[in-house]
């Protein structure tokens, strides 16, 4: 499909009427907060999954605040001299915010929907009409350049990215601009990327009505937009990462075979960064007959790169097969056309030998580091976002292991890290634990079981002894040979670091 029977966008090329516009809604309380205390937490919560009754039900009066809810969120027509004592109407209109809905109504052209920036700014991100929640709960719209707002993926990513200063940053299929909005709080120079023209005009209209400065918005596949001698400090993307049979929607498929799409941009990512620097994806990989899927990972890194990946997530290639089908509304479709679809995603899978669907976080960071640290891990428990921080924590304590040997480890001082608790699982009543728990309860929020020796160890780091007089210490109270703790112990104690239990020192 093209898109032509997609609303006409607002234009991109008067600055003055978006932040007009966005003078207006800030004035109407028409803010991340205002809506919740509008709606209450329920219909605030139905509103992101996509469900409107609760919020049509909390918006039947008549104040301005009602009104714009309505309108951008809703899509319902309000009355023109509603519109006209909250907006700048005529302005609205004449730019194509806003069309005529009869002889004395308006209808707004695009979403637009209250978004709370990480330090309470107040954004708004624009998308096409009832498109601003993806996902699970079925879009519902087969157009193929519809652009969505923001999904659990887009704030995932955003809530994993490193948030350091940084002089240039790539937003790769921006979509709705929502990584690139974040990226202008700490980039000097933002340039986005979209194959889907559509998606670029939306992102220039997500940044104006935000009061954020203008991107670079190019038009192309991957790196295709990028010249040869650009390098970036911080690459970002969401990129459409689905492993379906065909190409239909823009927004999600990426036109390339099985999980090809992502392995490219993995592959790729390494030659545009700068020493240093970070690229962050969202992505899902084949769990194949015979392969192991960290083995296929790890084959994705290109070379000069440290690497962490995190597989939150494995669908059977059946639920996956639903959940998208169900993202594009085929399954209140046709159901013969619907089986049809189902039966050639199966059919995919099954020349591709492909049992499963990974989906996680792919992080690289450029390094001039003699040999490159990967990390290829599955967590599928809750986490604490945002983890920008943790990640690049996870990178530095890295940096940290790899210039020490094990005698320059015994003679570090440690730090327990904070908001790490012990837990001793046993039987009840009886004398010693089965086994002890070292759990965090922020970040990764992380658990992971330790002897009688790491426990003790953990316990008493508090950056006042160096590891190796600790073990000593410890082995002369288990009775145990100091010189042979001393050898097994720098494995488990690389470990706690790297997982972040344990931190050096500060001096």
């Amino acid at each position: 499909m093209s898109n032509a029977s997609l609303s006409p966008l607002p234009s991109a090329g008067r600055p003055d009427v978006a932040a007009r516009l966005r003078d207006a809604l800030l004035a109407a309380s028409f803010t991340a907060d205002g809506l919740l205390d509008l709606l209450g937490a329920p219909a605030y919560a139905a509103l992101a999954r996509g469900e409107t009754v609760p919020a049509l039900r909390a918006t039947r009066r008549d104040t301005p605040l009602e009104a714009l809810v309505r309108l951008f969120l809703l899509q319902q027509p309000v009355p023109h001299a509603r519109v006209a004592d909250v907006l700048p109407v005529a302005d609205c209109l004449e730019s194509g915010w806003l069309v005529p809905a009869g002889e004395d109504a308006v209808t707004a052209t695009v979403d637009v929907r209250p978004y709370g920036g990480p330090d309470g700014e107040d954004w708004f991100i624009v998308s096409d009409l009832g498109c601003a929640v993806g996902g699970a709960g079925g879009i519902g719209r087969r157009d193929e350049g519809v652009v969505l707002g923001v999904g659990g993926a887009s704030t995932t990513l955003a809530g994993i990215t490193v948030r350091t200063p940084v002089s240039s940053a790539l937003d790769l299929g921006t979509g709705s601009g929502i990584q690139a909005l974040h990226a202008a709080r700490h980039a000097t120079r933002v340039t986005a990327t979209d194959v889907n023209p559509r998606a670029l005009h939306i992102t220039a209209l997500t940044l104006a009505l935000s009061g954020a400065p203008a991107a670079d918005l190019r038009e192309g596949s991957l790196f295709e937009p990028v010249r040869d001698d650009e390098t970036f400090d911080l690459i970002v993307s969401n990129p459409p990462f689905v492993i379906s049979p065909d190409a239909r929607l823009t927004y999600r498929d990426g036109g390339m075979g099985g999980d090809d799409l992502c392995r490219t941009l993995v592959q790729q990512a390494g030659e545009r960064l700068n020493e240093g620097g970070f690229a962050q994806f969202l992505a899902n990989w084949q769990h194949v007959e015979g392969e192991e899927w960290t083995e296929r990972l790890r084959s994705w890194v290109p070379r000069g790169c440290d690497a962490w990946i995190v597989q939150r997530e494995v669908q059977d290639v059946t639920q996956y097969a639903e959940l998208w089908l169900r993202d594009a509304g085929d399954h209140r479709g046709d159901a013969a056309e619907y089986r049809a679809r189902y039966d050639a995603w199966l059919d995919e899978f099954e020349a591709r030998k492909v049992r499963a669907v990974g989906f996680g976080w792919i992080t690289l960071r450029r390094t001039g580091a003699a040999e490159p640290s990967v990390t290829v891990e599955e967590w599928p428990h809750p986490v604490e976002q945002p983890l920008g921080e943790t990640v690049r924590a996870h990178f530095d304590r890295l940096d940290w292991l790899r210039s020490r040997d094990d005698a320059a480890l015994l003679a570090a001082y440690f730090e327990l890290a904070g908001e790490v608790v012990q837990e001793q699982v046993g039987l009840p009543g009886a004398e010693d634990p089965e086994h002890v728990v070292l759990r965090q309860n922020r970040g990764m929020r992380r658990a992971t079981r330790v002897d009688t020796v790491g426990a003790g160890f953990a316990g008493v780091c508090d950056g006042t002894m160096s590891a190796g007089r600790i073990l000593d210490a410890i082995a002369q109270l288990v009775g145990e040979d100091p010189v042979l703790l001393r050898d097994r112990a720098p494995a488990q104690i690389r470990l706690l670091v790297e997982q972040g239990f344990l931190e050096p020192a500060r001096s």
